[in-house]
């Protein structure tokens, strides 16, 4: 399975704003997206954030201040970043990362109104950042 659908844009070039901390993807259809890291751990692809099925997403809290440590790129179609709280399993297609995109306002208004709901904090929970172990 490539996870790529033939029309999605392909990346010609991604990088990673430490200072800003976003990345930044340009698409050979010159579309080019800022992707703050924030935005891409809250909405990373792994089944310990989306959960096994709807209605089981876990909410994301405390990562305004995440970083990404590495970008591994995962054969043709994908890379998985690294973030600084041990996140690593991630993969990030490119049609995921297009469709990010598209839809990061909405997405982004919809992760706040989530965190709303549940009276959570973006802020770092003192602690949260240690690198948790990994799981064999």
């Amino acid at each position: 399975m490539s996870g790529l659908d033939k029309s999605t844009p392909v990346p010609t070039e991604i990088k990673l704003h430490q200072v800003s901390r976003k990345m930044e993807i340009a698409f050979n259809n010159g579309t080019r997206f800022e992707l703050p890291y924030e935005f891409l751990r809250v909405y990373s692809p792994s089944a310990e954030v989306r959960g096994h099925g709807p209605g089981q997403e876990v909410l994301q809290i405390g990562k305004k201040n995440i970083e990404i440590t590495q970008l591994e790129p995962v054969g043709t179609y994908a890379v998985q970043p690294v973030f600084s709280d041990g996140h690593d399993t991630g993969i990030y297609s490119w049609d995921y990362l297009y469709g990010l995109g598209m839809h990061q306002d909405e997405m982004w208004q919809h992760y706040l109104q989530r965190m709303a709901e549940a009276v959570a904090s973006r802020e770092p929970v003192p602690g949260a950042f240690q690198e948790r172990p990994k799981s064999k």
